[in-house]
């Protein structure tokens, strides 16, 4: 039977707009206490929220662009979820410049790099400060944000201009642009991996440390999608463009990626190991010790072992509910993750421990991502109802 194509608009409740504000209410009092607190564990705290939410608002813009790359059909129905998570970027913007503000202009010591007095008595940093050093790393993160910034504005642009006038050489225009995004991103984002958290322990260096935070880029936004399909459904809003055979191939998706984020995270490990040098065992060495060493091992098992069983079946692709429950967890891993990257760097750290403050800056994130996401949905239609592929999203069937 044909499906006909026609304008959804999704308004969310009372309760989520709710949930949203009081979580950036929570997030603002929070950092606001940490700052008067500890400077420093304050700036750590707002430096995984910024990584994760801007990881997630690129992973959507990438997801997309990887569809118009490919021509995808099956995607089209599911493809306004990939794009509502590009909202967040603008913000991003900001709250990265303000970042940067708190750590250059009020000299907290979050980069010894940033240290003038530091890197002049250390000969490593000396060597490296060519490339780290705080005029240059400002003039990068402001090349990545604009390129970013005017890609989204022109693929997603484009997606929503289409809506209106049904223009079908949008659809071909999006994937020149596409291709611009993700050579620009792929180089772009390993470098603001390195430069925000690789250089938080700026005498250590992984070559492979951009595609292991690209990993968990694009299982957390697959992640995201997921949820995100799953309240629409429950709604009953895309039930007639969005089935089974859609989330199955999300469920692929993410299982994919779960095999893949333990690859790159052993290849890391396993290569610094093996060579056993200084300069590279000292990422590795803290975090192997006290309970940190409950972390690294959490990590293998929470977020490799658990959701690769737990996806493994036919099944537990097409059941919405499971896919949810494996979502939030790896949503919830990849906090630890990102917390395991960045705190052990603190100069006063007394092992691992999540003050109330960590949580709290990191949940005035999450309501801003919520706010910026919803927002993008309400305003336009959640289904992309004019894209001239959406017959084949219509009749997708996974036979396999």
């Amino acid at each position: 039977m044909e499906v006909k194509a026609e304008k959804i608009m999704w308004t969310p409740s009372s309760r989520l707009k709710s949930a949203f504000s009081i979580l950036m209410f929570i997030g603002l009092i929070s950092l606001v206490f940490s700052l008067f607190q500890d400077k420093s564990r304050a700036w750590h705290a707002y430096l995984l929220g910024l990584f994760y939410f801007t990881s997630l608002a690129l992973g959507g813009l990438f997801f997309a662009s990887i569809q118009h790359l490919t021509n995808a059909g099956w995607s089209v129905n599911i493809r306004r979820t990939m794009e509502a998570l590009t909202a967040f970027l603008p913000w991003a913007f900001g709250l990265t410049l303000i970042f940067i503000a708190g750590n250059y202009v009020a000299g907290v010591d979050v980069y010894d790099w940033f240290d003038k007095a530091k890197v002049a008595d250390d000969h490593l940093l000396k060597h490296k400060e060519a490339y780290l050093n705080p005029g240059f790393f400002i003039i990068r993160t402001l090349i990545f944000f604009v390129g970013w910034l005017w890609l989204c504005k022109k693929i997603i642009g484009n997606s929503l201009k289409q809506d209106d006038s049904g223009d079908v050489s949008l659809t071909h225009k999006a994937v020149p642009l596409s291709i611009a995004f993700i050579l620009f991103f792929s180089l772009s984002y390993s470098l603001f991996s390195v430069d925000t958290l690789m250089s938080l322990e700026a005498h250590w260096f992984s070559t492979i440390f951009g595609v292991y935070t690209f990993a968990g880029l694009f299982q957390c936004t697959l992640a995201v999608m997921i949820l995100i399909i799953g309240h629409l459904l429950k709604k009953g809003l895309i039930n007639q463009y969005v089935n089974e055979n859609h989330l199955h191939d999300l469920g692929k998706f993410l299982f994919g990626f779960v095999v893949f984020w333990a690859y790159i995270a052993f290849s890391q490990y396993m290569l610094i190991w093996y060579a056993n040098l200084p300069e590279e065992t000292i990422f590795f060495k803290p975090r192997q010790e006290g309970d940190w060493l409950v972390i690294s091992l959490g990590l293998i098992v929470l977020k490799f072992i658990v959701p690769f069983f737990a996806l493994l079946p036919k099944w537990a692709k097409r059941n919405i509910n499971h896919l949810s429950a494996v979502s939030i967890l790896i949503l919830v891993t990849q906090f630890f993750d990102l917390y395991w990257l960045i705190y052990p760097n603190l100069k006063a750290d007394h092992g691992f421990v999540i003050g109330l403050q960590d949580i709290g800056v990191f949940l005035g994130f999450l309501g801003l991502f919520m706010y910026t996401t919803t927002k993008f949905l309400s305003s336009h239609s959640i289904i992309p109802y004019k894209d001239p592929r959406m017959h084949e999203s219509n009749t997708h069937e996974v036979v396999y």
